[in-house]
C-alpha cells in the first residue's frame, strides 16, 4: 500500500549527503560545516537531481535551531565571561557597530533599505560559535589567554544577537517590513510595541530563573535517581523543546531565545554535564540538518550573476571585521599575537546569520538576494579561516623577530618596557621565560628566597604589573637575540623556559647558549618526543607537566591503599628509571652542552609559595 515517505526521504538524503560532504571538507582540511551546506545546495531546488521538501526541511531546521541555541546555552559561562569582560564586552559590542556599519554601507550602496542594510550588517557582524570553538579545539588554543577572549567576545556576540532576534520583530515596520501595505506604526505605537515585546521577554526571563532554577534541577535529580539513561536523556529534551516551544506559544518570543535560556538555567544545575552529554547526538543530527536546510535556500548562480556583490561580503567578514577586531585589541594594549589571533577567530560568519537571514526574510525586511550573499559569505570566509590562522600565525611570528616594529605597532614602542629599566641589570640571576600559571609559580618560590630573577613575557599588561611591583620584567619574544640579550643572558646563571611551545623553546635554548655557553637551562614540555629531543641536547631539567600530575595522584592514591611512603615512592622511581619518567635532569658536573651522561630523576622539592 503505497504511503508518503516525503519526511523520510528528507532526513535520509540529508544526512547521508552531509556526511559524504562532511567527510571530504575534513579530507581538505576544512570544517566540515562547509560540506553540510554543499550538502543542502545539492538537495535544494537550485540544482539538478532530488529536491528534498522545503517545509520539511523548515520544521526540521527549527528544531535543529533549538538543540543548538540549547547547547549554547548550556556551555554559557558567567565566570568565563566575567574573567574578560574587559575586552569582551566593549570589543564584542565595538565590532558589531563596525561590521554592522559597513554592511548596511555596502548594502545602501546596492540601493536597498535601511531596513534590510541593518539586518544585513547584522548578519555580517557574528562568528560561528562551531567554527570558533572546533578551530580553536584543532590548534589547542582553547584554554589560552587568547583562546578565553575569542570564546568571551564570542558570548557577548551571541548575547547582542538573542537580543537582537526579540527587538526585530518588534521593529519591523518602522524600519520598513511586515505586510506589504501596512502602515509604518506610529512613534507612540512603536513604544508600545517595543514595551510590551520587552515586557513579554522580561516576564518569561523572570519566570525561567525564579521558577526554572529550582524546578529543573529538581525535576533531573529526581528522574536521575530512577537510574534509567532514557528517562534522563528524554527528560533533558523534553526540557529543550518543551520551553522553546512555551515560550514561542505563551511570550511569543523566538524559539532560539526560549531554548538559550532552557540551557542557561540548565547549566547551573549539578547535571549540566551529562545533560550537554546525552542531549550532544540529537544535537549534532538536528544541527547537520539545520544547515542543510539552510544550505537548500542558497542559490549558487548568485555567484554568478553578483560576483562583486559576493566579493564586498567576504571582504567586509574577512577584512573589515579583522580589522576592527584587530584595531580594538591593540587600543586596549593587549599584544599583537593576541589580536592577531581574536582577528583570526571571527574572520567568519555562521549559525546566528543564518538564523537572522532566516527572521529578515520572513519579516519582510531582508530580499532573497541579501539571504543568497549571506549563505555564499558563510561558505568562503569559513572555507577560507583555517588559511587565515595559518597566515596570522606566520605574520605573528615573523612581528616576533623584529621587535622595533612591533613596539611601533602596538604605538608603545618607546615606553621602554623591551628593557630593563636600569642601565646594570642583575648578576647570577634567573630568567624566566612565559610568567604564567607555571612560570609565576617559579618566580614566587625564588623571589620568597631573596634570589634575583628577571622576567621575559609577550603581555605587555603582565610585565607593566611586574614592574609596578619592583620586578624587573622585559616585554617581547624571547626567541629574539635583542630580548635576551636586555635580561641580561650574558650574566644569568639559569633560564627557566615555562611556556611549553616546542619550537620556540628549542630556539630560545639554542640563542642563550650561543650568548651564555654556561648557563643552565630548565625547560616545560608537553610531549614525550620534545622531552627525548631536549635530553639529547643536554638541558638541565626538563619537565613533562602531565607525567608529574600522574605520578603525584599515584603517589596519594598508593597512600591511601596502604602502601609504605617509602615502597610507593621506589613504585614510581622504577617507572621513571623505566622510560615513562615525566622528568629528566642533567648531571650538575656535566657541561651544559655536548653529549652528557643522563639519568632520569632526582627528588626535587618545589618551594613554599
Amino acid at each position: 500500500m503505497p504511503h508518503d515517505t516525503t519526511l523520510v526521504a528528507t532526513i535520509v538524503m540529508g544526512l547521508v549527503l552531509a556526511f559524504v560532504g562532511g567527510l571530504l571538507a575534513s579530507k581538505l582540511k576544512l570544517p566540515p560545516l562547509v560540506g553540510y551546506l554543499l550538502a543542502g545546495v545539492a538537495v535544494g531546488p537550485f540544482t539538478p537531481g532530488f529536491v528534498a521538501d522545503e517545509g520539511l526541511a523548515g520544521q526540521l531546521a527549527e528544531i535543529g535551531i533549538i538543540l543548538l541555541m540549547f547547547g549554547v546555552g548550556l556551555h554559557f559561562s558567567i565566570r568565563d565571561l566575567l574573567a574578560v569582560r574587559n575586552i569582551a564586552i566593549p570589543g564584542a559590542l565595538g565590532q558589531i557597530v563596525v561590521a554592522t556599519a559597513l554592511g548596511a554601507g555596502v548594502a545602501h550602496l546596492w540601493g536597498w533599505p535601511f531596513g534590510a542594510g541593518l539586518v544585513f550588517g547584522l548578519a555580517l557582524s557574528v562568528a560561528s560559535t562551531v567554527v570558533l570553538l572546533r578551530a580553536l579545539e584543532d590548534r589547542g588554543g582553547l584554554d589560552s589567554p587568547n583562546g578565553r577572549i575569542a570564546v568571551g567576545w564570542l558570548i557577548v556576540e551571541d548575547l547582542a544577537m538573542v537580543l537582537a532576534l526579540v527587538l526585530l520583530p518588534a521593529l519591523a515596520g518602522v524600519l520598513g517590513g511586515g505586510a506589504p501595505g501596512r502602515p509604518e506604526p506610529a512613534g507612540g505605537d512603536l513604544a508600545v510595541a517595543l514595551a510590551l515585546t520587552l515586557g513579554k521577554v522580561g516576564l518569561f526571563l523572570v519566570l525561567v530563573t525564579v521558577i526554572g532554577t529550582r524546578a529543573i534541577p529538581w525535576l533531573l535529580a529526581w528522574v536521575a535517581r530512577t537510574g534509567s539513561r532514557e528517562l534522563f536523556t528524554l527528560s533533558v529534551l523534553a526540557t529543550a523543546l518543551g520551553i522553546a516551544f512555551g515560550s514561542a506559544e505563551l511570550f511569543g518570543v523566538s524559539f532560539a531565545l526560549g531554548a538559550f535560556f532552557a540551557g542557561v538555567v540548565l547549566s547551573e544545575s549539578d547535571f549540566s554535564h551529562q545533560a550537554a552529554a546525552d542531549s550532544l547526538p540529537l544535537k549534532d543530527a538536528f544541527a547537520v540538518l539545520f544547515f542543510v536546510s539552510v544550505g537548500m535556500l542558497f542559490d549558487p548562480a548568485v555567484l554568478l550573476r553578483e560576483p562583486l556583490a559576493v566579493l564586498a561580503v567576504v571582504l567586509v567578514v574577512v577584512v573589515g571585521k579583522s580589522l576592527a577586531a584587530f584595531a580594538i585589541v591593540m587600543a586596549f594594549g593587549y599584544p599583537a599575537s593576541t589580536a592577531l589571533s581574536v582577528s583570526a577567530s571571527l574572520a567568519q560568519i555562521g549559525e546566528f546569520s543564518f538564523i537572522l537571514a532566516g527572521l529578515g526574510t520572513a519579516l519582510g525586511l531582508l530580499p532573497p538576494e541579501g539571504r543568497d550573499l549571506i549563505l555564499a559569505g558563510a561558505l568562503l570566509s569559513i572555507t577560507l579561516n583555517p588559511l587565515l590562522f595559518a597566515g596570522f600565525d606566520r605574520l605573528s611570528g615573523w612581528l616576533g623577530t623584529r621587535p622595533g616594529m612591533l613596539g611601533g605597532l602596538e604605538r608603545r614602542g618607546n615606553d621602554g618596557l623591551s628593557t630593563l629599566p636600569v642601565a646594570d641589570g642583575p648578576c647570577d640571576h634567573a630568567i624566566i621565560v612565559g610568567y604564567g600559571r607555571v612560570g609565576s609559580v617559579v618566580g614566587k618560590g625564588l623571589k620568597s628566597q631573596c634570589l634575583p630573577i628577571v622576567v621575559i613575557d609577550q603581555n605587555r599588561r603582565r610585565i607593566e604589573a611586574l614592574r609596578e611591583r619592583g620586578v624587573p620584567a622585559v616585554y617581547g619574544d624571547a626567541t629574539t637575540p635583542g630580548i635576551l640579550e636586555a635580561a641580561g643572558v650574558g650574566r644569568a646563571r639559569v633560564i627557566v623556559v615555562a611556556t611549553p611551545e616546542g619550537d620556540q623553546t628549542r630556539r630560545i635554548l639554542e640563542l642563550a647558549r650561543r650568548m651564555n655557553p654556561g648557563i643552565d637551562t630548565a625547560v616545560r614540555t608537553h610531549s614525550e618526543s620534545e622531552l627525548a629531543h631536549l635530553e639529547r641536547q643536554g638541558v638541565g631539567v626538563a619537565i613533562m607537566g602531565e607525567r608529574e600530575l600522574a605520578y603525584g595522584l599515584m603517589d596519594h592514591a598508593l597512600r591511601s591503599l596502604g602502601t609504605p611512603d617509602e615502597q610507593a615512592q621506589r613504585v614510581i622511581q622504577a617507572l621513571r628509571v623505566g622510560g615513562a619518567g615525566g622528568v629528566y635532569e642533567r648531571r650538575h658536573s656535566e657541561p651544559a652542552r655536548g653529549a652528557p651522561e643522563l639519568r632520569q630523576h632526582r627528588d626535587v622539592t618545589p618551594p613554599s609559595v
